[in-house]
């Protein structure tokens, strides 16, 4: 297979409504399902050209997960070169993005996991890739371990999670670490009170705020742009925005990924940005070498967010691990 690489040129439409659009060489439908009652945000994308279409029908289907804050808009750069291989699904997760956002349901990853699980089974209808940065990553290593037959592969992107040994060490174990160092280490107790997350909410959907924090976790900022700043900060205004951000803020601690890692089957992929302050990769890299050794594990020079800062180098690393993926079920 031949690898495409991405054209910055080439990115989704800035406001693909429910229905149908043609971006470069794919077609993308995009629509809402529902999960729990609740309305999804979904897309679609597939290779308009009919034969690299059936070839698409022929491998897995891509799952594209995104993290905290963002939504499908964050798949800008990835989606129109993965596509023309492959049919590639995005959807924004319960709480975030266009997807309802329930103001009486306590979210956490499991939610988020049996969302990725349900739509796997409904939309999907076989094994898929999945593919998760941050928070996204986190939940699609449970999916895939949880539900093994589900996954055909999975691409971590600085994923969110830590390890038993890592959770034992810390001070709060209530809060998520990555909260804490991506809002300066403010103390747990502080974060946890009504008062003080409404005036931070109002401060972090800012959009010189949203900005601020990008350029923090985006080594080279030049896709930090009125794109990706409005693609988070419209979904902060949507009724119900405060109060899923309160339930982030006051989500118990997850699982160790320890926990995951061992049950996982299916093929690995990291894709690291050195340079992010959040996940601080670097100095821990052992262990997720001991977790999966047999893990494939590319570094980039980039931050939070290598998919979006480095799409066309993100995109050829996928497609050719993809490739890799197609050659070891052939042989």
């Amino acid at each position: 297979m031949t690898v495409i690489r991405s054209k910055p040129s080439v990115i989704l439409p800035e406001s693909l409504a429910d229905g149908g659009a043609t971006a470069g060489n794919i077609s993308v439908t995009s629509d809402h399902c529902r999960f729990r009652g609740h309305s999804i945000h979904c897309l679609r994308a597939i290779p308009e050209d009919q034969g690299a279409m059936r070839a698409s029908q022929r491998r897995p289907a891509l799952v594209l997960v995104h993290g905290f804050g963002a939504s499908t808009r964050h798949w800008r750069h990835n989606v129109p070169c993965i596509a023309q291989q492959y049919e590639v699904h995005a959807f924004d997760l319960l709480g975030f993005g266009r997807s309802a956002k329930p103001t009486d349901l306590a979210l956490d990853t499991g939610v988020w996991c049996d969302q990725l699980l349900a739509y796997v089974g409904e939309r999907v209808e076989r094994p898929a890739v999945f593919v998760g940065n941050s928070l996204g990553g986190y939940v699609a290593l449970r999916a895939a371990a949880t539900q093994p037959d589900s996954s055909a592969g999975v691409a971590l992107l600085n994923p969110m999670g830590r390890f038993r040994r890592e959770q034992q060490g810390m001070q709060e174990p209530g809060v998520f670490s990555w909260a804490t160092n991506g809002l300066m280490a403010m103390g747990g107790a502080l974060l946890k009170t009504r008062i003080f997350q409404r005036l931070l909410f109002e401060n972090l959907r800012r959009p010189g705020s949203i900005r601020r924090q990008l350029r923090k976790v985006y080594v080279d900022p030049t896709n930090v742009d009125e794109a990706l700043v409005d693609s988070i900060r419209r979904p902060a205004l949507d009724p119900g925005a405060f109060a899923v951000f309160s339930n982030v803020l006051n989500m118990p601690a997850h699982a160790p990924v320890d926990e995951w890692f061992s049950r996982l089957r299916a093929p690995l992929l990291f894709c690291w940005g050195r340079h992010d302050p959040w996940i601080n990769p670097v100095p821990r890299l052992a262990l997720f070498r001991q977790a999966a050794p047999d893990a494939r594990e590319v570094i980039l020079e980039a931050g939070h967010c290598p998919h979006d800062e480095q799409p066309e180098r993100f995109n050829s690393i996928l497609l050719q691990w993809l490739d890799s993926l197609e050659d070891t079920a052939k042989a």
